[in-house]
């Protein structure tokens, strides 16, 4: 063997047991080796499986210093672009080839999808064309490579031109071209035309049957998917794992437990659950399905998990409305070395909103600024929101004020936030500029128009948006729009006008209809209306309490105490149980929950105690105790006893022994505040001179100086 074979085959060893240093040793340190291109081969690869960049400019410069022909030998520039495009570096990959003298079909396919992999996809599309222009006509590769991007940018005269073009190129049969053609209309939200090309298929593989059912679930079509993944298993073509994981996101977009568990066991036999994305899914179907204890047995089971897993699980809870354990959860999720990323964010900022949790949300928005995830217009529009539902609505209104690229979600966030807090003046101008700078409402901005006229006594407003809603929008009101009316309507005392209005509806009536009607009736005193309204709901079987409560509380007002238990006894035969009321307030970055009558908590002593001192400093100030709407025929003295521990009282109790001195109480209560509470919150925060904030079921109160933001009028 002559020593320039030995040389070669020495240098080609190192690479295939990957000794990358010893093999540039040996190409380094040999006086002018006559290296061939089979050997340079090998070098390059070795640097592409070690991603050695630098190592691999090296070699390029010997390349280019040894005299070997490299810009006539095609095959190995192709391989220099495919070295600096998997190791990152585009730049050098473009410059190769763009000296090129004649690039094949490879050269172009491999710079497509160089631009591809690092997400330019314009650009990627711009050498499509060039290549085009050039003469070299694509193969199934580029048509592979270039759909995707098409897909990507969802334009669907793009998506023609391309299929256009494969047709013409007689390359349509091969499986790999049509898969990616039918992801590309899919993408494109053309589910028709992706079906007519699958049906049109005649070995369709696991990857064309995994796209169809995917692609059903990505338009929205989960029935269909589920259908498709029987008809693939019919049709003897075995599940792979993104198959599952799709086939699992459709039913648990269904809410379908029980076809979602049959996939289960499909999933154990077929020994995918070791695949991360398959148990995701599982855990976010359970999730979905309100079997949160079942999606936390599967997250602890995982033998390993990623980012995706642990967002998966903290939006399960915060779903769940068990915002406290996914605020935990991603306390846990800090301490491995997985960074969140805005997927993350937006499932725990809205579990920070849910008890108010706002020190915590501080917290999480300055990891957000670090992170560098606040220019993204789904983060901010969730702080927005946060800060908004937190209380802090001046905070909400400046991050807007600061986004670039505000969307139509972003005004209705802060629209919603004005209106939650009462001030409907600024919901409305915001609404007014929103349209000016070009966003057209839909029917959620409209929704949070008709809140703010309604928790205001803005009638003539309410009535002039709705009643403009098809004409000057082109949305046709839905229930929600109807329910905001009747709010109207019912809270500014026009019950009779509320009635009519609610016969009139040309939708099919919802229980919220109602309620919002019964509501009124308490508000306004009228019995036989309410008797009425809550005879209709009690029809319906509707198993929440809400009615039972409103009519006893009629009742309550009326005195009519045989009445209050008949209510009583109709709901223990019914088995309808009255929702206890729960407060929230965080102090030092920790949630408290307080109950009526609460006696849990480690400092309930000083609690009542301290509850007891305000009870006579407030009577000394003019306080008298609304015992009316309490549902018991008991003594006067025994209903202020029930009235004084109330859950918010002791919430706010626990913030003025906890929290120093001028700091702002936030509370968030779990139903709406009765009025001897909304009095009482009234006197404390004039008596200990600080604002404080109760959100409760239905809006925000700033008590503040002994007055209330709403105007006494909520």
């Amino acid at each position: 063997m002559s020593s320039i074979s030995h040389f070669n085959l020495n240098i080609r060893a190192l690479c295939k047991e990957g000794r990358l240093k010893e093999a540039l040793h040996v190409l380094f340190t040999t006086q002018k080796p006559p290296v061939d291109s089979s050997t340079y081969l090998h070098l390059l690869n070795t640097c592409v499986a070690k991603d050695a960049l630098s190592e691999g400019k090296r070699i390029h410069s010997h390349i280019n210093e040894s005299g070997v022909t490299f810009t006539a030998d095609t095959f190995l520039q192709n391989k220099v672009i495919n070295l600096y495009d998997k190791c990152g570096s585009l730049v050098d990959a473009r410059h190769v080839f763009d000296h090129m003298t004649e690039p094949d079909v490879f050269s172009w396919n491999m710079i497509i999808a160089a631009y591809k992999s690092h997400g330019f996809t314009h650009e990627a599309l711009a050498l499509f064309h060039k290549m085009l222009s050039t003469g070299v006509q694509p193969d199934g590769f580029t048509f592979a490579t270039i759909l995707p991007v098409c897909a990507k940018m969802g334009v669907l005269e793009l998506a023609t031109d391309m299929h256009q073009r494969i047709i013409e190129s007689g390359i349509l049969s091969d499986v790999v071209v049509t898969n990616a053609l039918i992801d590309m209309y899919v993408k494109c939200g053309k589910i028709h035309k992706a079906c007519d090309l699958f049906d049109k298929m005649l070995h369709p593989n696991v990857i064309s049957w995994t796209t169809m059912v995917a692609g059903y679930v990505q338009n929205g079509l989960g029935r269909k998917a589920v259908d498709a993944f029987k008809q693939m298993q019919l049709g003897g073509v075995k599940p792979n794992s993104a198959t599952f994981a799709s086939v699992i996101s459709a039913c648990a977009k269904l809410g379908a437990l029980e076809q979602g568990m049959e996939v289960q066991q499909r999933i154990l036999k077929s020994g995918f659950f070791s695949h991360i994305s398959v148990a995701n899914a599982l855990m976010d179907m359970y999730a979905k399905c309100g079997n949160i204890k079942k999606a936390q047995s599967l997250f602890d089971k995982m033998p390993r998990r990623d980012l995706v897993s642990w967002n998966t699980i903290i939006s399960g809870y915060a779903q769940n409305w068990l915002a406290e354990k996914a605020l935990k959860i991603f306390k846990q999720m800090r301490l491995t070395n997985l960074n969140p990323n805005s997927a993350t964010f937006v499932s725990i900022l809205p579990a920070c909103a849910k008890f108010g949790a706002v020190e915590q949300g501080m917290e999480i928005h300055q990891r957000i600024t670090k992170s560098g995830f606040l220019s993204e217009v789904v983060i901010a529009n969730a702080l927005v929101n946060m800060y908004a539902k937190c209380g802090i609505i001046s905070k909400a209104r400046r991050l807007f004020d600061k986004m670039r690229n505000a969307n139509l979600v972003s005004w209705t966030a802060m629209i919603a936030g004005y209106a939650m807090h009462g001030c409907s003046k600024d919901a409305l101008e915001l609404f007014e500029q929103m349209k000016f700078y070009g966003h057209n409402p839909d029917h959620i901005s409209l929704v949070c128009v008709l809140f703010a006229c309604s928790h205001a006594g803005l009638v003539d407003e309410g009535c002039k948006y709705f009643s403009c809603m098809s004409d000057s929008y082109c949305i046709t009101p839905t229930l929600d729009h109807y329910v905001c009316m009747v709010d109207l309507l019912g809270r500014a005392g026009y019950l009779q006008e509320a009635l009519n209005f609610v016969v009139k509806m040309p939708v099919k009536l919802d229980v919220f209809v109602w309620l919002c009607l019964l509501s009124a009736c308490r508000s306004e005193k009228n019995i036989r209306l309410g008797e009425f309204v809550a005879t209709l709901l009690f029809e319906l079987e509707y198993g929440h309490n809400a009615p039972y409560v409103l009519l006893s509380n009629i009742y309550a007002e009326a005195g009519r105490w045989a009445d209050v238990k008949k209510v009583r006894k109709l709901m223990k035969d019914r088995g309808v149980k009255k929702i206890p009321g729960c407060s929230w307030i965080e102090v030092d970055k920790m949630v408290h929950a307080f109950c009526i009558g609460d006696r849990s908590h480690p400092q309930t002593q000083e609690i009542y105690a301290k509850l007891e001192i305000l009870s006579w400093e407030m009577k000394a100030a003019g306080y008298i105790p609304d015992t009316r709407f309490v549902l018991n025929d008991v003594e006067e003295e025994d209903k202020e006893f029930l009235l004084c521990h109330h859950s918010e009282k002791l919430a706010i109790t626990f913030g003025l022994l906890n929290m120093a001195a001028g700091t702002t109480i936030r509370v968030v209560k779990n139903l709406r505040v009765c009025r001897d509470c909304h009095t009482a919150s009234k006197f404390i925060s004039k008596i200990v001179a600080r604002e404080i904030v109760v959100r409760d079921a239905n809006r925000f109160h700033h008590f503040k100086h002994g007055q209330c933001s709403c105007g006494d009028y909520w």
